[in-house]
């Protein structure tokens, strides 16, 4: 009943904006661009929570990485007596027997897996492709939510005996198996043939995931017990006679000034390159980390040539400061619309005065106070809410140009188009009514002599 007694007062406010196309395009320029502002933001804002979500999936949930450090001695000046009686200890970096000491002490570790990763190329029928071999155990695939698209994972056999069995990446399976079947058949890495028990299922990477936390592609990788590592390719923990002479090399060297005592520290001494654990509870994250950092500083002589790292933490600790980032994304954004309204008030304000003698005419002819306010806002009301539909598609049109010119992961929801149209709407109203409230204020009598 409302519409339809006020319907002619909003026909006579549309009529007005189509007769003065260009003023009303420029005044809902402000509302445009605001509300697409709001929701190009809000998609980046929404996009980069969403690829931190994903990263959480990515590292697994509760886990803890253990990673090889260099010793850090200071200065002769600076240096404490403890760091430098730690420069005269010995440490074998990390191996196996600090994970079987992690698994067995700790109780709050439900499972663990080292990995052991090398440098290889791939080759079958003269075909070579450069490749990353890691050598891990099945509780790795569980770590990291790693599914597989067919075969299985390796079997505790397997693991305890050294197999040279494999589990490919979706790359490999791509390059040298294209549409066959990979599982069954053989894979030469170095000079070892390694049979294919399984094929990994290809996972979305994102560029700004990081490996120190864990997260890193499978589909360039090849997959072997660590055991097989150890075994049939390198040990790193083992010392070889070449080496011996190698590392006399270099001290005789280091003794006669020729070479600097950093040169002995290029070669990697540990026999594990990441330690992987997943704790039973979030709650027990911390404390078990700080569990694994005593008894690791314990087996390593007191020396801190490793780095305990907890990536859901550091994630979730990103998370929360994207959420605050987003809030600021929103609230500059949201300005933009506050000052799109203040240009439809503005705009409106002039109109009023510019129809001064039209205000007057529909007030002899009878109309009331109430029906100049319903066509003043009208007019602002329709004005904004054109420009948030017109804003709302370009907001959809600039989120898609960000992710294809910039590789910016964006997320358009349903609730920041809401959001943001809801504003444009109420802003049209709340900016419109001061000045078709003039409007109807005004005395027909002077209206008509103006």
């Amino acid at each position: 009943m409302i519409f339809k007694k006020y319907f002619h007062d909003i026909v006579i406010g549309f009529e007005a904006i189509i007769a003065n196309k260009l003023k009303s395009i420029l005044t809902a320029l402000g509302i445009i661009f605001g509300v697409a502002a709001v929701i190009s933001m809000m998609a980046i804002g929404n996009g980069a929570e969403q690829e931190i979500l994903e990263q959480i999936k990515m590292v697994g949930v509760n886990n803890i990485i253990v990673t090889p450090s260099e010793v850090s001695i200071g200065s002769s000046n600076e240096s404490s007596e403890e760091e430098k009686a730690g420069a005269k200890k010995f440490s074998r970096g990390l191996t196996m027997m600090d994970l079987k000491a992690i698994q067995e002490i700790i109780p709050t570790i439900s499972i663990v897996s080292p990995v052991i990763s090398y440098n290889y190329s791939a080759i079958i029928d003269g075909k070579s492709k450069p490749i990353v071999l890691e050598g891990v155990n099945s509780n790795y695939f569980t770590l990291f939510n790693i599914s597989l698209q067919s075969g299985e994972i390796f079997k505790p056999l397997q693991e305890e005996s050294g197999q040279p069995v494999c589990v490919i990446g979706d790359n490999i399976k791509t390059v040298f198996f294209n549409q066959e079947d990979p599982v069954g058949k053989s894979i030469k890495c170095g000079q070892i043939w390694l049979k294919i028990i399984g094929v990994v299922e290809r996972r979305d990477f994102t560029a700004s995931a990081s490996d120190e936390m864990g997260i890193s592609s499978s589909d360039n990788k090849i997959f072997v017990p660590a055991q097989t590592i150890l075994m049939r390719f390198k040990n790193r923990a083992l010392i070889r006679a070449d080496e011996v002479e190698s590392a006399n090399a270099r001290r005789r060297m280091v003794v006669t000034g020729t070479a600097s005592a950093r040169g002995s520290s290029d070669k990697n001494p540990n026999q594990l390159d990441k330690i992987i654990l997943q704790v039973k509870e979030t709650e027990q994250l911390g404390a078990t980390a700080n569990v694994v950092k005593k008894l690791l500083l314990r087996r390593h002589s007191g020396l801190y040539d490793f780095e305990v790292t907890i990536p859901e933490l550091l994630l979730k600790q990103q998370q929360r400061t994207k959420k605050i980032f987003n809030i600021v994304l929103g609230a500059i954004a949201g300005i933009s619309l506050i000052v799109g309204g203040i240009g439809i008030m503005n705009i409106m304000l002039a109109s009023v005065m510019e129809r001064i003698r039209e205000i007057g005419t529909r007030q002899a002819i009878g109309a009331s106070r109430k029906d100049i306010v319903a066509q003043f806002l009208a007019e602002s009301t329709l004005i904004s809410i054109s420009g948030g539909i017109i804003g709302i598609v370009l907001g959809v049109v600039l989120s898609k140009i960000i992710t294809m010119a910039f590789d910016i992961k964006t997320v358009i929801s349903f609730f920041s188009i809401f959001i943001a149209f809801g504003v444009s709407a109420l802003v049209g109203i709340m900016f419109g009514y001061m000045p078709a409230k003039r409007a109807a204020e005004k005395d027909p009598v002077e209206s008509l002599r103006a």
